[in-house]
């Protein structure tokens, strides 16, 4: 739905509900809009045509054709066209429970996403413009639901624009994975990875941890910790080959780092093994 004005409800009593709506509307020409103290209200916008420009916290953000994004209240921020054309539609909302959904839902900041398929969000949009404008009456309840709906559904693409992004950097780092997996009983340096990437070792260990949720060094125990364990179930293998086999220099260290990882020694868990087989 195409808009060109603002609607501003005035109902007191809509401000008791668990969310009420205090502004939506639209314009193709969107101006820049800079407030250095933030909004009162909090808000989400969607860019429908053109670009612009998300200025916060000293970043800024590329704002294009599809994209939505959120504005919590009293966060200051600028945004602003990239040429004379950019079409964005807007929400501006609060309610008794807003603060406790928006921060379960873990919208304490401004967030950026851009959704496979936004028809949904658009017909949640379309629905609170049309009982505006046509029930006068029943308005404010009507579009408190539509809200709590609006939330969940942003919240809905917001998981899975992450679970993209973190597949994104999946993909990234197959080559280091399968590097590690092949070669983790060989010394191996934070440097031959980083250089797999074709990236600094600082920006490789950074990107490691965010998308597998370990640093590459504990993720390197780990394989070689694994194949200690499936070693140690052989029956004549000593600990000392074990722990050379599966990429650890030093038995005393491989004890160490065992017991750490499995809550016993190697010499324990070998006799646990002998016993179940």
């Amino acid at each position: 739905m195409k808009l060109e004005k603002s609607i501003y409800p005035y109902n007191p009593e809509a401000r008791t509900l668990p969310f009420f709506l205090f502004g939506i509307g639209g314009s193709e020409y969107q101006e820049r809009v800079n407030r250095p103290d933030g909004y009162m209200w909090n808000q989400i916008l969607f860019c429908a045509m053109g670009s612009g420009t998300l200025a916060y916290d000293e970043k800024k953000v590329r704002i294009s054709a599809g994209d939505y994004f959120f504005l919590p209240k009293d966060k200051p921020h600028t945004y602003y066209p990239d040429g004379e054309l950019w079409d964005v539609r807007w929400i501006a909302f609060e309610g008794c429970i807003c603060d406790e959904i928006l921060a379960r839902f873990g919208m304490t900041a401004p967030v950026v996403i851009t959704p496979a398929d936004e028809t949904a969000m658009e017909r949640i949009f379309d629905k609170m413009v049309i009982s505006q404008e046509n029930d006068i009456l029943y308005c404010d309840y009507t579009c408190s639901g539509l809200l709590y709906d609006y939330l969940i559904e942003f919240h809905r693409l917001m998981d899975a624009n992450a679970d993209s992004a973190r597949s994104r950097q999946i993909s990234m780092l197959l080559p280091v994975l399968r590097f590690m997996h092949d070669n983790f009983r060989s010394d191996i340096s934070m440097t031959q990875l980083s250089e797999i990437m074709g990236v600094t070792p600082q920006h490789f260990c950074r990107v490691f941890k965010r998308t597998m949720n370990v640093r590459p060094n504990e993720f390197l125990t780990q394989l070689r910790i694994d194949e200690a364990k499936r070693l140690l179930t052989e029956r004549d293998i000593l600990i000392s080959d074990a722990a050379e086999k599966s990429g650890f220099r030093d038995a005393g260290y491989f004890s160490t780092v065992f017991r750490k990882q499995e809550g016993m020694s190697p010499v324990e868990y070998k006799k646990k093994m002998k016993f179940k087989s």
